[in-house]
């Protein structure tokens, strides 16, 4: 691998900012928007067609995100087990990654189930109707808390990149190994 990182550095920040970006338009806009549909037995409607077009753009940003940090702890795997605060950050990293990513596809299964109940009055994308079907509503009341849920972990791994970021510079690096070592002495 060349000294420079830039396109899995790229490939990265841009497919995590565009992961959150999306997870938190969704929440916003997409499950907004449904609720605000004049009838009721068309808005999860509006939400699942809203969600379905965005689906290969989220797994694209995904894929991207994965496949760029992957590449990116390959080349700094030196740093991450021998810098102090790089393995820890990492850790925390590769599980926040897998919990957004369980969410999105529990998030995805929640969201076809709404889908088949198309036709159903509903209040929104994720609130139920007192006529809702109760495996319906009990998808919305799931995905009630899922929207929020993954931005709040997609943009906790925008945040743990910036730190990684920050833990490159010179005087980080000599400090964080200092301190490894020490450790280990």
């Amino acid at each position: 691998m060349s000294e420079r990182n830039t396109v899995v550095r790229a490939m990265h920040d841009l497919g995590a900012a565009a992961w959150f970006g999306g997870s938190l338009m969704g929440a916003v806009g997409v499950n907004g928007a449904a609720a605000a549909v004049q009838q009721p037995t068309d808005r999860a409607r509006v939400a699942a067609v809203g969600w379905g077009k965005w689906a290969p753009v989220n797994a694209a940003a995904i894929g991207a995100h994965v496949i760029g940090g992957s590449a990116i702890l390959y080349a700094n795997r030196g740093r991450a087990a021998h810098q102090s605060g790089v393995t820890a950050n990492t850790v925390v990293k590769l599980v926040v990654t897998g919990l957004a990513l369980g969410a999105t596809v529990v998030s995805g299964a929640l969201g076809a189930k709404v889908a088949q109940g198309q036709g159903h009055p509903v209040e929104g994308a994720t609130e139920p109707a007192a006529t809702t079907p109760d495996d319906v509503a009990a998808a919305q009341k799931n995905l009630k808390y899922l929207q929020w849920a993954l931005p709040v972990l997609t943009g906790t791994l925008v945040v743990l990149g910036a730190q990684q970021g920050e833990q490159q510079r010179p005087s980080q690096i000599l400090s964080g190994v200092g301190s490894k070592l020490a450790k280990r002495i």
